[in-house]
């Protein structure tokens, strides 16, 4: 594998001369998917399989198919799933159930996203949601104490895995308190360090084995009160790595997101310089494309290391009914979603 530490977006549902001379030249290390990219599954097959004939080598594909308000991957091609507080208020009422429903899921949708080539998904969420913040998060949280949304998150990683698709877990090391969303502005969590770390951060230990992570940017006031996670060494080095304990490639969250200052290289250039071992970029300009290549170095060291583990848990999909694990996770999940109307 040679490979700069970026993954890329593309801006449609082809790949353009353009876009195939720069992936040449530029070597990312993965592909990540959006709605503007996907139309129907052979199209989708097509495209991954151009990307990776363009690279020469079987390059991770990512996409962000949690459930609920973040479904890449929808009707009428592919089915829609709940958002993850289902999952949590299945909890609620049977551990087990929810943690079964959980793994459910996760195959399930592994199972979608591996018959188009797309091996890596963008989940399970342990971000711990505060009420009175904002509500990016929100339903997309499985719970609010931080053993259940592990226990939860655990299950949707298996079932992803059991599937063939690598997990990606996030935003380290939590979003849930978050006053803003980082999408268009840079969230400031003022809460106390003891705090953060018995409950936002605490969620995230026990999954600190995942393959892939992404961070947040959130400033953390009581560690770093200048950087956000996604560029602060002290959050890095301390927090994700340090008190987390995150031992997989730490990709950054999206560097063209309005949370980062500064010009797109320059964000890129923080991130891989805080600790990540990739910067993600997702809005398919050609030109912020570049940028992010121009500073983006050959993986190499530790970082090369955890990528090269991180793909290396790649699988085939173990055997699974799926339309018998479908008529299950209708008859009890979404059947449930719809008599509760939650």
């Amino acid at each position: 594998m040679t490979a700069r530490a970026f993954i890329t977006g593309l801006a449609g549902q082809t790949i353009s001369a353009s876009e195939r001379a720069f992936l040449r030249e530029a070597r990312p290390w993965g592909l990540i998917l959006f709605k503007r990219n996907i139309d129907n599954p052979q199209q989708v097959i097509e495209l991954v399989s151009s990307f990776r004939e363009t690279l020469g080598w079987r390059a991770p594909v990512l996409v962000d198919q949690e459930g609920g308000r973040v479904q890449r991957l929808g009707p009428p091609h592919w089915p829609t799933y709940p958002p993850g507080a289902r999952y949590g208020a299945l909890y609620d009422r049977a551990a087990a159930a929810g943690v079964a429903a959980a793994r459910l899921a996760g195959h399930l949708i592994a199972a979608d996203l591996s018959a188009l080539g797309i091996d890596v998904d963008c989940l399970p969420i342990a971000d711990v949601p505060v009420a009175g913040h904002d509500p990016v998060i929100g339903d997309r949280a499985y719970g609010t104490e931080p053993a259940k949304v592990a226990a939860i998150g655990r299950a949707m990683a298996e079932g992803l895995m059991a599937g063939g698709v690598l997990p990606v877990l996030k935003h380290l090391p939590g979003h849930g308190r978050a006053t803003a969303d980082s999408h268009h502005k840079l969230p400031v969590v003022d809460a106390p360090r003891a705090t953060l770390e018995a409950t936002d951060f605490a969620a995230f230990r026990p999954l600190n084995d995942l393959p892939l992570g992404m961070t947040a940017h959130v400033v953390f006031s009581a560690i770093d009160p200048v950087a956000p996670a996604t560029t602060s060494v002290t959050m890095v080095q301390e927090v994700i790595r340090g008190f987390i304990g995150f031992r997989g490639l730490l990709m950054s969250d999206d560097v063209s997101m309005n949370a980062l200052s500064g010009s797109i290289a320059e964000r890129s250039r923080a991130a891989l310089a805080a600790g990540c071992d990739v910067v993600l970029h997702c809005n398919g300009d050609l030109a912020e494309m570049a940028q992010v290549a121009s500073v983006a170095p050959m993986l190499a060291g530790e970082a090369l290391r955890r990528a090269e583990a991180a793909l290396a848990q790649r699988k085939a999909p173990e055997d699974f009914d799926v339309a018998e694990a479908r008529r299950i996770f209708n008859d009890t999940v979404l059947a449930e979603q719809r008599m509760t109307g939650s």
